[in-house]
């Protein structure tokens, strides 16, 4: 990620959290299965295996918090006095 986002499994410098990176890599998989991977995170974020431990700690409390943070974040907002890129047109 090129910009800040607010997600239990992407850290602030745009790493990313997605097991078939890691320890369930094989041989048999490919830019597909990661971009697919990728996708799904966005859909459904693992807050049992956070990079923002602060994200998923909120996905867990309140979705409907998270889901008005991210909002916010994607808007150009602040949480947790970190300042989000505006994202969104």
């Amino acid at each position: 990620c090129t910009q800040k986002i607010y997600h239990p499994n992407i850290d602030l410098e745009g790493n990313v959290c997605l097991n078939i990176l890691r320890e369930d890599w094989t041989a048999v998989l490919n830019l597909t299965s990661i971009i697919f991977g990728i996708i799904f995170l966005f859909s459904s974020p693992n807050p049992n295996d956070p990079l923002n431990k602060e994200a998923a700690k909120v996905l867990n409390s309140n979705a409907k918090t998270f889901t008005t943070n991210v909002r916010q974040t994607m808007a150009g907002g602040t949480i947790d006095g970190v300042k989000y890129h505006r994202v969104l047109i």
